[in-house]
Order: C-alpha cells, then sequence, then structure tokens
C-alpha cells in the first residue's frame, strides 16, 4: 500500500511528470531520487483512483462518431515463451488494450485490457455502449470479434461500419521490423447507415502511437515490459487520465475532457495526485 506521507506532493508530481512522458521505472527513480518499489507502488494505487474516477465521470457522453481498435503488449513475458507453470503463478503473455475514441472531442471513453477474443470484445463493447448518451457511428477494423459484440450490446441502434485494411507482403528479413504493406482499404457498411464520409480508424490509430510513446512499456523491443498485470493496467488508466483531462491538445486548444463537456479546466498534475486522497 502506498502511503502518501512518504512523498510530498512535489515529489509525486516529478514522479507522475515522467511516467506519463513515457520515462521507465528506472529514468523515473534517476530523475525524481525516489526507490523504484515506491514508485510502482505509487503507480498502482494512482492507477487505481484514476480508473475509479474515470468510470465514475465518464458516463452519458454526447459522442457521435466513435472509432475502436487494439493495441498488443504482453506481460511478464510474450506468448510464445509463457509456459503452463507461468500461467498457473500469474497473468503472462500477451496483452491487449481495446480503447474508443470520439473523433470530434478527441475523448478516449472506454479501454478494455485482455485478450483479442470474443469474450474481451463483448466487454470492451457493452461497457462503451453504457457510457453513450445518443446514437452513434462506430468504426472498427475488420476483427471478427466485433460483430458479435456490437449486436449485442447495441441492437439495431448504431451506426457500424468496418474499414478493412488490404495488405501486401514484405520480403522475408523485414517481417519483424516492418508491418506490411497496406495497398489499400475496404470500408463495409454493416449496421444500419453509417455515413462512408467518417467511416475510418485514423483518430484511434494515432491514439495507438501517443500510448506507444507516452507508456514506456509499450515501446517494441524493449525490456521496460510490465512485469505484473497490476502495473500494466495502472500504466494505461494513468496515461488515460493525464490524455483524457490533463494534456491541451493542439486542435482543440483544450483537453478532451473538457471538449466533451466532463471537466471545466484543464487538470493539473498535483489535481491527478490529488485523486489519491479522494481514494
Amino acid at each position: 500500500m502506498f502511503n502518501m506521507n512518504k512523498l510530498s506532493m512535489e515529489e509525486c508530481v516529478k514522479v507522475v511528470r515522467c511516467l506519463v512522458d513515457g520515462c521507465s521505472m528506472r529514468v523515473t527513480a534517476r530523475i525524481a531520487g525516489v526507490a523504484r518499489n515506491t514508485i510502482d507502488k505509487l503507480l498502482v494505487e494512482l492507477g487505481a483512483a484514476c480508473s475509479k474516477f474515470q468510470d465514475t465521470t465518464l458516463r452519458n457522453l454526447a459522442c457521435k462518431r466513435i472509432q475502436v481498435n487494439e493495441i498488443w503488449a504482453f506481460c511478464y513475458c510474450k506468448q510464445k515463451q509463457a509456459t503452463a507453470d507461468t500461467a498457473e503463478a500469474r497473468i503472462a503473455g500477451d496483452i491487449w488494450t481495446w480503447a474508443a475514441i470520439d473523433a470530434d472531442t478527441k475523448l478516449i471513453p472506454c479501454w478494455t485490457l485482455g485478450k483479442r477474443d470474443a469474450e474481451t470484445a463483448d466487454a470492451f463493447v457493452s461497457d462503451m455502449a453504457s457510457r453513450l448518451a445518443d446514437r452513434v457511428q462506430l468504426t472498427s477494423d475488420g476483427l471478427a470479434a466485433y460483430l458479435g459484440a456490437i449486436a449485442k450490446a447495441f441492437g439495431e441502434e448504431v451506426d457500424y461500419a468496418k474499414l478493412i485494411k488490404i495488405c501486401g507482403v514484405y520480403a522475408e528479413r523485414e517481417k519483424r521490423y516492418s508491418p506490411a504493406v497496406c495497398t489499400g482499404c475496404r470500408k463495409e457498411g454493416v449496421i444500419g447507415d453509417p455515413d462512408p464520409e467518417h467511416i475510418s480508424t485514423s483518430f484511434i490509430e494515432r491514439q495507438n502511437l501517443d500510448m506507444r510513446m507516452g507508456i514506456r512499456r509499450y515501446t517494441r523491443f524493449t525490456n521496460a515490459f510490465s512485469k505484473k498485470v497490476e502495473s500494466h493496467a495502472a500504466a494505461v488508466s494513468l496515461h488515460m487520465m493525464y490524455y483524457n483531462f490533463g494534456r491541451k491538445q493542439m486542435t482543440l486548444g483544450t483537453t478532451p475532457a473538457v471538449q466533451v463537456g466532463v471537466a471545466d479546466r484543464i487538470w493539473s498534475l498535483e489535481e491527478i495526485v490529488g485523486l489519491l486522497d479522494s481514494k
């Protein structure tokens, strides 16, 4: 359990500033002069507080155009290295972050951690549907799990489309470092009457890049990966809190939370750290 009395507000803010700017735990420890174990405890406690706050606050949202996608990471070890003993002792292997973004306000109303399967799709889409006030246009990639999850959560009360990328193949030696070449895209209306002009996943794919840059654990080919799923979830929650409430978007001139109407100001890091008191 993290004890706020161990660190001053200034020290906590310095630690959080490093973490939301994509520093690893070791780098944060060197910059802030705080022990790694203390940083980890602060992260887990603050991440839980951020998750609780956003779960309560991001409700009845007047979003109109939602884009969804999944981003890969791993916990403890990569999937191919996870043994039966490892899996029994802890959550290990592939861990996907499913996230949604409002194309107009850039708000991330919800996210879910899990496998890239139908069960996680159901949990993610059901949570998203519970947060929206009105009918929305929804765009996903071609992952088959979305169709059943969206039909179950929204029924016919959604305008849903898929954006399916058509990809070529790189030479064998380039596979590890480069994605396949995108040679085109195909738009498919699935439910309702989606506007073809707004069938896009560009904003959520840009948010995936924000996560890779802002959360050190998501950097490819790194040794800064999460060792425990609790720390991984906390890092994601803190990133989303800072993104939604604390980081001014250049295109908006404010934060997504202010733009969508769930906040009346841009939050400071001190206010985000202050969520520990409310928890």
